[in-house]
């Protein structure tokens, strides 16, 4: 990857910038946690945790064991079973290194080892590759496509040939690329596109991405009808510290919009889940839901209903939104998720908990004429023929900036867990990603038993909040969770990414405020014992 800051008037600002997701696609909402959840959550007992026998760090249910079946990865993050049932996991590629990490397939072997089953950079996939499915004899994966940084899937055959069958989800061009890749129950695949932008608003935060990509900039899937909202933002394309412009929702920086303005929608458009044929992608490829600020995993439970772990928004850019929560969804076909206009608790952002301070936010105008600075509606949602969104869909909620990232549903044999929804939690990337965040959160694997209420529950986390590696226990405990997978023999299966920390000394340097060493990944094995 090795995503630098252009070095004009980017290197003052780096340290305003981006969120976490040129590494990867995690950046939930912020603030403190705390927060409406609708009126329906409700607080669950505290979970019984206790210390694994063979890596103390990790608290687990005293009913499980656990085990480090493969270590020192680099980004790990999607993982798949072939037809002779053996592990095989994916490391993104990229990273913020002289030497930049290669997007790889791995497998796992019984005694931990790993081998590598093809480079993919070789092959033309770019950073980061985030999905890994198995299927009819080949591996498919999702991944940025090299030649232009759009949102691509391709298909890796057994003897290594790689055939790209899907690109041009121009949304990936920014810090929200696809994600996860899973064939559903109906034997089409299934793909999430990450939106550009936070909140619909190229902005600052987006600098890096547009000096690549002039252009880009959030495409919704159907025709949406604007409010006319522009956001007055320094002019970081110019040397000039006191050159502004002004930018609307859904066009590039610098673009105003109207009133009334049409965008039309596009068929390959960002926040989505898409399904399609793997035999004829481009051809088939239709959006299954949309509206969503970030899926990054999604999966079914035995019922065939489909679930999804969503990152709300950032305190960041120029249309900031304080969501207190990420969320997890219900997702039903053909319906529209809300974003940009609404919370991840599926709640209009226009209500005043949702503001963020106003030294945080951009002015707006419309019309030419300024309003100052409210946190309004970017869509005529009348004109645009879409509905305020069921807030029942709403199945579970996390931390705000805890990033829920790849999700899997627990089997029958899991007993009084089966059918619940279990989530990586990735961690924050506070302060880049919001400014008003104090103390860790995610860095866990949760889940979400709906008897209890909507409030997500630890499931296996570190003895203290945070990654392994901020209490002095590298290698013993987890790093940034990345995913979990349910395997064929029963057990739970979980991708560590590895370290990522902050380091706002590199924004002096024109460079993101960030840290991942390689080689400091995982693969993780939760197995039920009693």
């Amino acid at each position: 990857m090795n995503d630098r800051v252009p070095r004009t008037r980017l290197t003052a600002l780096a340290g305003a910038l981006l969120c976490g997701t040129i590494v990867l696609s995690s950046c939930g909402g912020s603030g403190s946690g705390s927060g409406d959840g609708g009126g329906t959550a409700a607080a669950p007992a505290a979970p019984v945790l206790t210390s694994s026998a063979a890596f103390p760090v990790i608290q687990t249910d005293p009913r499980f064991r656990v085990e480090k079946v493969a270590a020192g990865l680099t980004y790990a993050t999607g993982m798949a079973w072939d037809n002779q049932g053996r592990l095989h996991v994916l490391e993104a590629g990229g990273g913020f290194t002289e030497e930049v990490p290669p997007a790889r397939i791995l497998r796992v072997e019984p005694n931990g080892q790993t081998t590598v089953i093809v480079n993919l950079t070789d092959r033309g996939v770019a950073d980061s590759a985030v999905g890994l499915a198995f299927f009819q004899g080949a591996f498919y994966v999702s991944h940025r496509d090299a030649r232009d940084r759009s949102g691509a899937v391709s298909r890796v055959a057994p003897d290594g040939t790689l055939t790209t069958i899907l690109t041009g989800i121009l949304d990936s061009q920014s810090e929200h690329q696809v994600n996860d890749l899973r064939v559903g129950p109906d034997g089409r695949m299934y793909l999430a596109s990450g939106p550009a932008t936070n909140s619909g608003v190229v902005g600052l935060d987006s600098a890096p991405f547009v000096m690549r990509s002039p252009l880009v900039q959030a495409r919704p899937c159907q025709d949406t009808v604007l409010t006319g909202q522009n956001f007055l933002t320094p002019d970081f394309r110019t040397t000039d510290p006191s050159d502004t412009v002004r930018t609307g929702a859904f066009v590039p920086f610098g673009t105003e919009t109207t009133p009334g303005q049409v965008i039309r929608g596009v068929r390959k458009c960002g926040g989505a889940i898409f399904s399609f044929d793997p035999n004829n992608a481009e051809a088939t490829l239709q959006p299954y839901a949309t509206g969503f600020r970030n899926i990054i995993g999604f999966a079914w439970n035995a019922r065939n209903e489909m679930f999804a772990a969503v990152n709300g928004y950032d305190v960041r850019g120029s249309r900031p939104v304080n969501d207190p929560w990420d969320a997890t969804y219900k997702v039903r076909a053909g319906t529209w998720y809300g974003w940009p206009d609404f919370s991840a608790t599926l709640e209009p952002v226009t209500d005043a908990k949702f503001d963020s301070p106003d030294s945080l936010k951009a002015p707006v105008y419309v019309n030419g004429q300024l309003q100052g600075k409210p946190l309004r509606f970017l869509i005529d949602h009348t004109a645009s023929g879409l509905k305020a969104p069921d807030r029942s869909l709403v199945h579970g909620l996390h931390e705000s900036n805890s990033s829920p990232s790849l999700i899997d549903v627990a089997p029958a044999s899991w007993g009084e867990f089966a059918g619940q929804a279990f989530t990586a939690e990735w961690g924050d990337l506070a302060p880049a990603t919001t400014p008003l965040r104090d103390g860790f959160s995610g860095f866990m694997i949760s889940r979400i038993d709906p008897a209890a209420g909507l409030e997500r529950i630890p499931f296996l986390r570190n003895a203290k909040r945070g990654p392994a590696s901020a209490q002095e226990a590298t290698g013993k405990g987890l790093e940034r969770p990345f995913g979990v997978r349910f395997g064929p023999d029963g057990a739970m299966y979980i991708s560590d990414y590895g370290i990522g920390r902050v380091n706002p000394p590199r924004a002096a340097q024109g460079q993101v405020p960030y840290e991942f060493p390689p080689q400091t990944g995982a693969v993780w094995k939760v197995t039920r014992v009693q």
